[in-house]
């Protein structure tokens, strides 16, 4: 690997603001792309947050822009550089200072969820180096208070997490705007049909650089793992977040929706806790983020895309509700614990179905994940691991050839000729939106279900579970009141007429 900056064609300036700044020994994705990039090559580059990307891109551009010699024109930009979130490309920002500092280069960024006319007098004299956000910088084109027509120099950064949270449009259609004659980079720690699409169109003739994740020091990390039926995560998370000595955890869940749902569920039970995914509008993300560094929110579900980026100290606990898709995920997930020398507990929720992916991270880490209990926890008898068998119906019993009177009809009178109560004619034919058709749990974690201990009778709810918050006594009985309901017309065919005086 090579030692120094300067080894690369760094220019002697630079290699010492990069040195000042601690970035003593290039990194592989930083060795990698400067000498292609110094030479005016187009870059794809396939890396993820803290492999020191940034500086990958940023140290050839300064210097590129050193070598041109002239200065940004009024309301124009040389060097473009987007980014999916306000923060990191705040972070950027920080990084474009520190690295040019005592150069003389100027320098903006923009974003969404501030005001904006600060940020059109900072461009009103032109700057070198222009930090944005596909959408704010999408405001200041439709103002003209910017035109992309001077830009040399064009990275998009972190392009998968840009798909993720829908900003694919804006950049179609930022990438017309801007001149041919430029050198582009493209930075993705994934690369999806849609990302591929766009870098087809983006890159001219690239240099590819790929860097995989280094294995994180796991030596201060507590792994465990805890194989359970889907049906049974919810009274598993209840158990394992409810301890005093969960001071600050971490969720992940593999799907926005799923943390949506992860949140709710433990919001109805008390739980402080907040979300963070590529659904929700950055200033959303920046509240849920205060929140949980400050310690009013005990509790962040966070994505694996919308997660990176983010540098909490004092997590103690990382929860994973499911496997991610990559291995490498599992990794960078486990790695948001145990920081700065302190020690942290990483736990796993895997059900049957995930056990290839289990595999997948045990390969990866070298190391099989050593199985832990919970105690308390009811498996329904299921044992750990294994599916539940089928639920059992009743025969089937010949019936005569009728015109259709509708789905629910038909499971009414399906009902009366086994026997069943007026309850359960109502009900039938109509399966529980959280039962599977083997019995199993479909959405472990609708904050409108229960745990499994807690609905069946008898069973002993998970030691120190906080209680739900129900609804008042008699809410649902007024709503169920045969008295409310709203009255029929008679089967005489007469126009329904309401009792009392006519207006």
């Amino acid at each position: 690997m090579t030692s120094s900056f300067a080894e690369l064609g760094l220019a002697l300036p630079l290699a010492r603001a990069a040195e000042a700044a601690g970035l003593v020994t290039p990194t592989p994705i930083q060795a990698q792309a400067l000498p292609p990039l110094i030479e005016g090559r187009d870059l794809l580059g396939l890396a993820q947050t803290g492999t020191g990307k940034t500086a990958a891109f940023v140290l050839p551009i300064l210097q590129r822009l050193r070598s041109l010699g002239s200065r940004a024109a009024p309301m124009t930009a040389r060097a473009l550089i987007l980014a999916p979130t306000r923060e990191l490309a705040i972070q950027i920002h920080e990084t474009i200072k520190t690295l040019s500092k005592d150069q003389h280069f100027s320098h903006a960024s923009v974003y969404g969820g501030v005001s904006i006319n600060p940020q059109i007098a900072a461009l009103r004299k032109g700057v070198d180096l222009l930090v944005a956000t596909p959408g704010r910088l999408n405001d200041l084109l439709k103002q003209r208070c910017l035109t992309l027509e001077a830009i040399r120099f064009f990275v998009l950064d972190e392009a998968d997490r840009m798909l993720d949270m829908g900003f694919i449009r804006d950049i179609r259609r930022i990438l017309p705007l801007l001149p041919k004659d430029r050198q582009s980079m493209l930075f993705s720690a994934t690369m999806p049909a849609a990302i591929g699409e766009i870098a087809g169109g983006l890159l001219r003739d690239p240099v590819t650089v790929e860097v995989r994740p280094q294995q994180i020091a796991v030596d201060r990390i507590e792994q465990r793992l805890v194989r359970l039926p889907q049906r049974a995560k919810r009274d598993a998370l209840l158990a394992l977040v409810s301890p005093r000595e969960v001071t600050r955890a971490l969720i992940f869940s593999r799907t926005k929706h799923g943390a949506n749902r992860v949140a709710d569920f433990l919001e109805s039970y008390g739980c402080k806790v907040v979300a963070i995914h590529g659904n929700k509008s950055q200033g959303a993300r920046q509240r849920a983020l205060a929140a949980f560094k400050s310690g009013e929110a005990k509790i962040l579900v966070a994505t694996d895309i919308a997660a990176r980026g983010i540098d909490v100290a004092n997590v103690s606990h990382v929860i994973n509700v499911d496997l991610p898709d990559e291995p490498e995920s599992y990794v960078h997930r486990i790695g948001r614990t145990a920081r700065a020398g302190r020690d942290g507990v990483a736990i796993t929720l895997c059900e049957p179905s995930e056990n290839d992916k289990l595999r997948a991270v045990e390969r990866l880490i070298k190391r099989s994940i050593p199985l832990m209990t919970i105690e308390g926890l009811d498996l329904n008898a299921a044992g750990a691991g294994e599916k539940s068998a089928p639920a059992s119906r009743p025969p089937r019993q010949r019936q005569d050839r009728r015109p259709s009177r509708g789905a629910a009809f038909q499971g009414e009178a399906r009902a009366a000729r086994n026997g069943a109560s007026g309850d359960q004619k109502s009900n039938a034919g109509r399966r529980s939106p959280e039962v599977g058709r083997d019995g199993s749990d479909r959405r472990p974690f609708d904050k409108n279900a229960r745990p499994r201990a807690e609905r069946s009778r008898g069973a002993a709810r998970p030691e120190h579970a906080p209680q739900r918050r129900d609804r008042p006594e008699n809410a649902s009985r007024q709503a169920a009141s045969p008295d409310q309901a709203r009255p029929r017309p008679p089967r005489s065919g007469k126009p329904f007429r309401r009792s009392g005086p006519q207006a």
